[in-house]
């Protein structure tokens, strides 16, 4: 009895043993499945991943071995870590990232995710690093976030956030870094952010933030970064933060608060590295204690009202940059500048800016021990007096120099010739005398010289001419004289300004003046030149402002000056100018100022409008003899011609009325072959593209390309030219490709249409960009049509496998696995282009030549000149001209068999040009080669060589660095397979190819996988 007792017993115990495993397995199995579940939601709102990272993420494979998944080894098979960091993918983050309950870090930085931060993150109470830094995030930031307890590190920087900072976030005491820069974010500044004990980094700069800083953050005993710049913050720094020893970074910047800068700060905060107060509302003086801050690297405390003396610097041996500019510091007397020799001691000055302040006294001698690493080196705008050091030029690496607005006499030092790095010499507004030294010729990389307002004398010496790189030149108010060097004012790179009023010129104004076709601003006024005006001047297209006053211009204007189409300020008063008064300026639609008073006009004040329409704009006091023009000018009217006797009049009035009646039929004809041309004109619908990005004038992209030079075209095709320029945006300059139109082509105008209304509505990482575009006359009258694309640093795909025997640059081939990537890139646009667009789009012309590839090798799928919009629903083609009046057919040996025989376009044509375009990257081998004639193609060529002899057809370059023999083999399987795919995509017969393009980014990716290993 007892034995069946214990057995029962065992057998109990067992029972419950084996269901208390299988209910943990059962557990175990489902948080399990709701980490990988939860996997495939955050895969699924990707939108776009470039890179393919999520492709791994698939049932082949245990998610633990998913690209950026990690799980933990103590509750194995849950995941701990999610790591997509820069891997260009866009999309949303799901909610479902709430349910990776084990999750420890999740770094989604520098990505382009949008939308709003899902608040169930603060489901993941095990949460350590939350990094969402460089996205596209929008909305607030949600409070439950600070239900992760365990978070160290909390990175939200350059999002789209919206909001207030929560309060809530108080809570996080482990929190080590909490990063907010670069948002629109709103409110105040918590105080209960002081509660974070363990907090090092607080960065919330560049948002819209109000109220004073709390006095609460003088808690944070272990912060060593504070930056709060670039917000709207009132108020004085709560004492208690400059108590901070820990800190190496205070930054405010860009706020508006006030107080004096504390006596002890060098002391209480000894680790300091950078302050930056620059741009706010402090005063009273630099403290004495600052030198005790000897790992000080940077010092911005300009645009405040600080004053008094320099402190001590001879301690601040790690000094970078020191700035101090648009103060009150200084006295204004001797001894001011002594701070320089301290500074000498800086081996590692790049930025010296002390301008706009009180100093005074002489430079010492001993700026020329200052760091040879000075870049920028500003005392503009001071009381210093004295001669310019000779050594000024032992700054070897000096790229600015600004002095202007000083008391500087003495001549310039010819040593300044020494500074071959110089981009800006400003000497301006001093007391200098002497001449220009001719060794200012060999600053060849000079972009803008200002020796204005000075008591210089001489002639300009022709050696500027040497200056090719001059944007802006500035010889006015000088006591110059002799005649103007052709050299000079025949410098082309001049674009911005050419002052050289108020000097003592004479001759004539040479006739190289209209070599300066990007000038905007040209002034020669208040000199003593003769002459007639030069017809050259008309080709100054670019010229904004002309300025030829009081000098001694005779004759009349002439008539090449209709060239100046965008002309907004014309003084031609005070000169010796006859004849009548032009009627073109009536038509220059910007003219603003017009000035021609005290000349000899003469005759009638043109009525037609521009400046003439306005009284206010137009000065024409001093010319006696002219009469007519609006009543508000109140001359008299002019009078009708009389003479002649009668007899003579009989016999003019008939051949005049003869001659009357020619010219009214000339006139009618020619009035209605203008209405046609312009009604055909105005049939051409405008482009749409303006509703998508900003247009940009004529005159910009003149200036931008060097007037279109030659020096800068990159490339031709059928209906026009791109050139390489630089697009001045609100004082950045950007590279671009400007693609102009020669609209006396047949069909350019259509394709300029084609190619706006393609680029209006796409969008893809692998489509060229779009930056503007322009619609509008040149300064002839001309219609003028170009589109401007971010410049692509690597040129196209053509040069690359075919380089030009004449190219410069020696270039190393590109590799088996840059080839394949640029493959995949041309095949994700045309899938974008065919599958994703709402409205399919045709390429028509997929070429090399149209591939083009920037720094990283990145292929970008360029000119849709040639495309067209099918039906969705159909596959018909619905545009205006599906016939081939602008070159349906693409390019020979491109495009698909089926077009040469009439046939519409189709997504089968672009395949074909594909899987051409894949055997050319492989092979190296142009399809129109000599070698291929007859029934022998490059599709034939490649089909007959497969699978065998694969490493006689393939580009040799591809198999450089296989020397092992495994290398050599996997080359081998993955050429079979891309050749493949190029043979599929291109059989003669459009039903014999690959039905859709994604099929080919599919099986590419797949090989890229299989080679990458």
């Amino acid at each position: 009895m007892g034995v069946l007792v214990m057995k029962l017993i065992l057998l109990i115990y067992s029972l419950v043993n084996g269901a208390l495993f299988v209910c943990s397995m059962h557990l175990r199995m489902g948080g399990n499945e709701t980490d990988r579940l939860a996997l495939l939601a955050i895969k699924a709102q990707i939108t776009q991943d470039p890179h393919n990272v999520t492709s791994s993420w698939n049932e082949s494979i245990h998610f633990c071995s998913w690209h950026g998944v990690s799980c933990g080894r103590r509750h194995r098979k849950r995941v701990t870590r999610l790591d997509l960091q820069s891997q260009k993918l866009a999309g949303s983050l799901s909610p479902h990232i709430g349910n990776l309950s084990f999750l420890r870090e999740l770094e989604l930085l520098n990505n382009s995710f949008s939308n709003k931060i899902p608040p169930e993150i603060g489901n993941l109470r095990r949460l350590q690093v939350l990094s969402l830094h460089n996205n596209s995030f929008s909305g607030p930031i949600p409070y439950n976030i600070s239900y992760c307890s365990n978070l160290i590190i909390m990175n939200f920087g350059y999002n789209g956030l919206v909001g207030k900072i929560p309060s809530e976030f108080g809570s996080l005491s482990k929190l080590r870094r909490f990063v907010l820069q670069v948002n629109h974010l709103t409110g105040e500044i918590p105080p209960s952010l002081g509660n974070l004990s363990s907090l090092e980094v607080l960065a919330a700069s560049e948002n819209n933030l109000v109220g004073s800083i709390p006095t609460s953050l003088g808690q944070l005993k272990n912060l060593t970064f504070f930056s709060l710049g670039g917000n709207k913050l009132t108020g004085t720094i709560p004492p208690s933060i400059y108590n901070l020893s820990a800190l190496y970074a205070f930054a405010v910047e860009f706020n508006q608060i006030q107080g004096r800068i504390p006596s002890d700060l060098g002391k209480t905060l000894p680790n300091l590295q950078i302050f930056s107060i620059n741009k706010n509302q402090f005063f009273g003086s630099i403290p004495l204690s600052l030198s005790n801050a000897t790992s000080l690297r940077e010092l911005a405390i300009q645009n405040n009202s600080l004053t008094g003396q320099m402190p001590d610097f001879r301690k601040l041996h790690n000094l970078e940059k020191f700035i101090i500019q648009y103060n009150h510091l200084g006295s204004g007397t001797e001894g001011d500048l002594t701070f320089l020799t301290d500074l000498t001691n800086a081996t590692e000055l790049k930025l010296l800016l002390v301008g706009d302040n009180n100093f005074g006294g002489t430079l010492p001698t001993s700026i020329s021990n200052l760091s040879t690493k000075l870049e920028m080196f500003w005392f503009y705008r001071n009381q210093i007096h004295g001669s310019i050091p000779t050594d000024i030029g032992n700054f070897v690496s000096l790229e600015s120099l600004g002095m202007w607005e000083n008391s500087f006499t003495g001549s310039i030092p010819t040593e300044i010739q020494k500074l071959s790095s110089l981009v800006e010499l400003d000497i301006s507004m001093n007391a200098l005398s002497g001449s220009i030294p001719s060794s200012l010729g060999n600053l060849t990389k000079l972009y803008n010289l200002f020796l204005r307002g000075n008591n210089l004398e001489g002639v300009i010496p022709s050696s500027l001419g040497n200056c090719q790189r001059l944007i802006l030149l500035d010889l006015s108010n000088n006591k110059l004289s002799g005649a103007i060097p052709q050299q000079v004012i025949g410098l082309p790179s001049l674009s911005k300004l050419l002052n050289l009023s108020r000097n003592h010129f004479t001759g004539s104004l040479p006739t190289e003046v209209g070599k300066l076709k990007s000038l905007g601003v040209l002034d020669v006024s208040n000199n003593m030149l003769s002459g007639e005006l030069p017809s050259s001047l008309g080709s100054c297209e670019s010229l904004e402002v002309l300025h030829l006053q009081d000098n001694f211009f005779k004759g009349s204007i002439p008539s090449s000056m209709i060239g100046l189409k965008g002309i907004e300020e014309l003084d031609l008063s005070r000169n010796n100018l006859s004849g009548e008064i032009p009627k073109f300026l009536g038509g220059f639609v910007f003219l603003k100022k017009l000035d021609l008073s005290f000349n000899e006009f003469w005759g009638a004040v043109p009525t037609g409008g521009g400046a003439f329409k306005n009284a206010s704009a137009i000065s024409i006091t001093g010319n006696t003899k002219l009469c007519g023009g609006i009543a508000d000018l109140q001359l008299p009217k002019c009078k009708s011609q009389k003479g002649g006797s009668s007899r003579s009049s009989k016999l003019i009035i008939p051949l005049v009325l003869s001659g009357l009646a020619l010219l009214v039929i000339v006139i009618v004809v020619s009035y209605f072959f203008l209405c046609s041309s312009r009604r055909k004109r105005k049939e051409i619908p405008l482009s749409t593209l303006a509703n998508n990005f900003s247009q940009v004038s004529y005159a910009t992209l003149l200036r931008a390309t060097d007037e279109f030079s030659s020096a800068n075209l990159i490339g031709a095709g059928s209906f026009g030219s791109v050139y390489k320029g630089i697009l001045d945006d609100n004082d950045k300059h950007q590279l671009v490709a400007v693609k102009v139109f020669n609209l006396l082509r047949h069909g350019a105008s259509k394709s300029f249409m084609a190619e706006c209304e393609a680029l209006r509505n796409i969008k893809h990482r692998n489509l060229v960009e779009i930056i503007t575009a322009c619609s509008s006359v040149d300064f002839h009258g001309n219609d003028f049509k170009a589109l401007v694309y971010k410049y692509m640093d690597r040129g196209s795909l053509e040069e690359w496998l075919h380089p030009p025997t004449e190219i410069e640059e020696v270039r190393e081939a590109l590799n088996l696995e840059q080839r394949l990537e640029i493959a995949i890139d041309v095949a994700c646009a045309l899938d974008y282009l065919h599958n994703h667009c709402e409205t399919p789009i045709i390429h028509c012309d997929l070429k090399p030549s149209n591939v083009l590839l920037d720094n990283e090798i990145t292929g970008h799928v360029s000119d849709f000149g040639l495309a067209r919009f099918l039906s969705q629903e159909a596959g018909i083609n619905v545009s205006n001209n599906h016939t081939s009046s602008i070159g349906i057919k693409g390019t020979v040996g491109y495009a698909a068999p089926e077009y040469g025989m009439g046939s519409e376009v189709s997504t089968n044509g672009d395949v074909y040009s594909f899987g051409i375009l894949l055997l050319e990257i492989f092979t190296g081998k142009r399809p129109t080669d000599d070698m291929f004639n007859g029934d022998l193609n490059l599709h034939t060529f490649v089909k007959m060589a497969l699978p065998e002899r694969v490493t006689d057809i393939a580009d040799s370059t591809l198999f450089e660095g296989g020397n092992n023999e495994r290398r050599v083999e996997k080359i081998v399987v993955c050429l079979n397979s891309i050749f493949r795919i190029g043979i599929e995509c291109s059989a003669e017969s459009p039903t014999d190819r690959l039905k859709n393009i994604s099929d080919a980014a599919s099986e590419l990716h797949s090989i890229r996988d299989v080679l990458l290993g």
